[in-house]
């Protein structure tokens, strides 16, 4: 302890870098054990221990003040900061990688917004024939021949309305801007 206060009163003429050295080779052994007892992973502890001795280079003059130890005071911010980086970690929710296997939590419902937008937009074009036909079999679900008996026309017109009032719905689609046309394709 006094080898290190002596040397570290005469680094701080010369080279805090020997003020860090001399810590060291007194008191990172020590430090590395705290620091992997209370972390349970030496990749980790080895990190504390750097980022300590960056501390006690920050702030040379907590070592001179004569009020406790040197090991003490580096022991003290080796779980200060072991308690920081667990209080860190348990304030975010934990991170887990996207994969077609796991789905996100909750998808972005923007896509699902801009689509409606353009259908919406899309049936208002449409002749009230072809949109009476696509609500019946799409938004009722409803068979062709259900959908022909709801109308009052026979199945081969719903068909054919069907398949027109499609096909405009697509060529809609396609003639819009760039970003509207990815999230109809």
């Amino acid at each position: 302890m006094a080898a290190v206060r002596s040397r570290a009163r005469h680094s701080r003429g010369t080279s805090d870098e020997a003020l860090v050295r001399a810590l060291y080779e007194e008191h990172g052994r020590a430090l590395l054990a705290y620091a992997t007892r209370l972390t349970g992973d030496r990749a980790a502890a080895e990190d504390v221990v750097q980022e300590t001795l960056i501390r006690a280079w920050r702030h040379p003059d907590a070592l001179l003040n004569g009020k406790g130890s040197v090991r003490g005071w580096l022991l003290t911010v080796a779980r200060n900061i072991v308690t920081d980086r667990h209080r860190a970690r348990a304030a975010r929710p934990t991170e887990v990688a996207e994969s077609p296997a796991t789905a996100p939590v909750e998808r972005d419902h923007a896509e699902a917004v801009v689509d409606a937008v353009v259908v919406m937009e899309a049936m208002e074009r449409l002749s009230r024939d072809h949109r009476d036909v696509l609500y019946e079999i799409y938004f009722r679900g409803q068979s062709v021949a259900e959908a022909a008996k709801t109308l009052g026309i026979p199945p081969g017109t719903v068909k054919s309305r069907s398949h027109y009032a499609l096909k405009a719905l697509r060529d809609f689609c396609l003639n819009k801007p760039v970003a509207m046309r990815e999230v109809a394709a």
